[in-house]
């Protein structure tokens, strides 16, 4: 006879409970996925899920302990934790004025030559504090929990020198250790040229040297990051340079990311589908070859309709077409403080819906499970099963549409991440 497993943590009360189980990344018709269970609950220990299925069914297939914690949502619908899988959550500064410049029609290039833009958030990052950052960027995270989200991939790239960009990821992995989400640290140090960098070709060649030969090199090795991410446009790095970039940090033992295809085709995705990275995020103009890549590598396409909204573009993300081609979807915020500050995971989730092509339940798989493939955290997070986090969220719906249907105002009842209640 199987012993049964002992639980410190019981849900019940779910009127259903969408778990997303199943392999990650969800691919084609899989992306809809979501594996409803009615009357559904979950049990769990130390922070972990042991149990999922029929709540009639506790008693027999369980061992609660008298002093576990006990939840009865009501008759609510539960999901999982919502997967983050594209932020810049780290960074000092402010750039809200940029945004009346930008209404009355100044440019980005325009904003720039006038010192604003990202080189305004590097200088500002570099003078922060390490405590000033966390600080910052803990009540950011707090924020982005109220939303449903329970784990956070974190990219550096405001520093764009070693002491700067270290101090960023040191940032991230403090957060960790003092909050239940789960985060990832990416380095970005390739996000774009730093003003030093601009004089020349000289200049731009030795910032890559320093990227590849030092930064990379001490970022694996005091592990600080799990993914290196470069940025392809004709204002940040060109396809060699971004080759070089994740070349350096494969042979480092780090993951890949690209920020590819988001202002025009420039062949990000082609690289991400030949090096295989684990993501291409943006891709607001994905050529038919990067399609034909991604979906033979199996890398995840990230859409980030937050940004193409904010900068007033109609450029959005194909998310229907990505999917029919067989590449696996996810959505994240790229929450930032010049094209995206929005640390809503639903916002986005409904843009993709609206704008990208989504069904609600393909959303919701964007959200959750293929987002935490895309995060390399497919084996702790994105789904509702044994043996990952105890992370989801309550709606105070019965229903699970209503995450997306209640456009800017998910109906978010309660958020747990860890086995512990955040909001």
């Amino acid at each position: 006879m199987t012993s049964k497993p002992s639980a410190d943590f019981l849900l019940v009360g779910a009127s259903e409970l969408v778990t997303c189980a199943g392999n990650a990344p969800a691919v084609g018709a899989e992306q809809s996925r979501v594996a409803v269970i009615e009357n559904g609950a979950i049990a769990a220990r130390d922070g972990m899920i042991v149990w999922v299925g029929k709540e009639k069914n506790i008693d027999a297939e369980v061992d609660v302990a008298a002093e576990a914690t006990r939840l009865d949502v009501g008759f609510r619908a539960v999901l999982p934790g919502l997967v983050d899988t594209h932020t810049h959550m780290v960074w000092a500064g402010d750039r809200g004025d940029e945004f009346d410049r930008r209404l009355e029609g100044a440019t980005y290039s325009e904003i720039l030559a006038a010192g604003g833009g990202i080189l305004r958030t590097v200088d500002a990052t570099r003078q922060a504090t390490f405590e000033a950052l966390l600080s910052a960027a803990g009540a950011r995270l707090e924020r982005m929990s109220r939303w449903g989200t329970t784990s956070v991939e974190v990219k550096s790239g405001y520093g764009l020198e070693p002491a700067s960009e270290y101090k960023m990821l040191e940032t991230v992995l403090e957060l960790g250790k003092r909050h239940p989400q789960e985060l990832v640290p990416t380095f970005l140090g390739a996000h774009t040229l730093p003003r030093e960098a601009r004089g020349s070709q000289r200049a731009r060649e030795r910032y890559v040297d320093l990227v590849c030969e030092e930064m990379i090199p001490t970022v694996a090795k005091r592990h600080l990051a799990r993914f290196v991410d470069v940025f392809i446009d004709e204002h940040a790095f060109g396809l060699a340079e971004a080759r070089r970039v994740l070349e350096s940090g494969r042979r480092a033992g780090l993951g890949l990311k690209i920020h590819a295809d988001q202002l025009s085709s420039d062949g990000g995705a082609e690289l991400a589908g030949e090096l295989g990275a684990v993501s291409a995020d943006h891709l607001e103009h994905l050529s038919p070859e990067g399609m034909s890549a991604l979906a033979q590598s199996g890398t995840v396409a990230v859409m980030l309709p937050g940004a193409t909204l904010f900068l007033r573009s109609h450029a959005y993300a194909n998310g229907r077409a990505l999917i029919e081609a067989g590449v696996p979807v996810a959505v994240a915020t790229d929450v930032n403080p010049g094209s995206c500050p929005s640390e809503s995971m639903p916002l986005m989730m409904q843009l993709a819906c609206l704008y990208c092509g989504l069904s609600v339940d393909e959303a919701i798989v964007a959200g959750t499970a293929n987002a935490a493939a895309a995060s390399g955290l497919e084996d702790r997070c994105g789904s509702l099963e044994p043996g990952k986090r105890c992370d989801l969220l309550v709606l105070d719906a019965p229903e699970r549409r209503q995450l997306i249907y209640k456009l800017g105002s998910p109906q978010i009842h309660m958020v747990v991440a860890r086995g512990l209640v955040l909001s």
